[in-house]
């Protein structure tokens, strides 16, 4: 009898979940990728590749570091704000049961690019297949919870951002000179042959379900902190990484079209981080910024070296800082990108912006 009682309550609350129309809840949200978007699944893994410690966090509501690359809030928080959601919670994190699976879930891992072999020194990262792995599962655990047909309509109906690429040049081709990948390639041939995985890569997202899926560009790789450290001697963005990202970028664009005609519909969106950064980057103080060459957190040269860490230089306000740390945006650099996610032109957003699809898809 005592073990009927301890069982009913369960009963009554997977019923529930199961009767629970997807349609009631805010949009589901679903984040692969890097560091630029990961909430914490590095957290959970023995890598290099962690901001769980402080001054991480710094701005964040709890003021603790949480695993975000961030002072604060990170893209993939923000948008959930835009969705009337709370922000979805890392794959890894224990947290993530029941109810909160209605939510989403982010896969993101710090260091992980298109290729396998991107970030082989952060060792025990979750690289992109991987990610699609443990999406496969997720949707396993939400049919479990609220039934198969309600599972694939929550994952239909759901808003996908996908952020890769970078890691794939900085931490990659050009991590060390002569680089394994840049004595295989050219660094066209390098950029069409990561057009060719992540191809691959977007197409089983599809399979997968994915169906509004916003896909980010490269930034402006070589203006970051950690490469004016490097590279620059006089704080102008370094050539051959911009040169990386003035190729990969339209590439992705072109590719994300061809997937599209072949599936016959605006699935994937194409994100252009690129412009979307140097708007401030080139015009800080039109933005309210004091620099955008000098990261908040961090040592040496425009405080590109090394980790952010308790012993690092930290700035007092960082609302006047583009860069956080040596490669990451501020919190409020982060607000202004999102506001182009929302409202930005065809030329931030192709070929609609967050704003359209939501109003399009309320409609159906």
């Amino acid at each position: 009898m005592a073990s009927w009682v301890l069982f009913f309550p369960l009963f009554v609350a997977l019923a529930a979940f199961a009767a629970l129309p997807v349609s009631d809840a805010a949009r589901a949200f679903f984040v692969f990728g890097d560091s630029l978007v990961d909430n914490g699944n590095n957290n959970y893994l023995a890598t290099t590749a962690r901001a769980d410690a402080p001054p991480y966090g710094i701005d964040y509501p709890t003021h603790r570091a949480t695993g975000r690359f961030s002072n604060g809030l990170n893209i993939p928080d923000i948008i959930s704000e835009h969705l009337g959601a709370e922000p979805t919670l890392p794959y890894l994190s224990p947290q993530l049961d029941g109810e909160k699976l209605l939510v989403g879930a982010n896969f993101a891992s710090a260091g992980i690019g298109i290729l396998n072999d991107t970030g082989i020194q952060f060792v025990n990262i979750i690289r992109i297949r991987g990610q699609l792995s443990y999406f496969a599962q997720y949707q396993q655990r939400l049919s479990s919870l609220i039934g198969a047909d309600q599972a694939t309509r929550l994952v239909n109906g759901a808003l996908v951002l996908v952020t890769l690429g970078g890691n794939d040049f900085v931490n990659n081709y050009y991590l060390v000179p002569y680089s394994v990948r840049s004595r295989e390639f050219a660094l066209p041939d390098y950029v069409r042959y990561l057009m060719v995985e992540y191809k691959k890569i977007l197409a089983r997202l599809y399979e997968l379900g994915a169906r509004r899926v916003l896909v980010t560009g490269t930034g402006p790789l070589g203006c970051v902190p950690a490469e004016l450290a490097l590279r620059s001697r006089n704080g102008q963005c370094d050539p051959e990484l911009m040169r990386a990202a003035d190729l990969f970028n339209p590439q992705m664009v072109q590719m994300l079209g061809e997937l599209n005609g072949e599936l016959g519909s605006d699935v994937f969106i194409a994100v252009n981080a690129f412009k979307m950064h140097m708007d401030f980057i080139t015009k800080p103080e039109d933005y309210g910024f004091v620099t955008s060459k000098i990261a908040c957190c961090g040592q040496g040269p425009y405080n590109g070296i090394g980790l952010c860490t308790m012993l690092s230089n930290v700035c007092p306000n960082r609302d006047v800082y583009v860069f956080w740390d040596a490669f990451h945006p501020t919190e409020r650099a982060n607000r202004y990108i999102v506001a182009q996610f929302m409202n930005g032109s065809t030329e931030y957003m192709n070929p609609m912006n967050l704003s359209t699809i939501l109003q399009l898809d309320s409609r159906i």
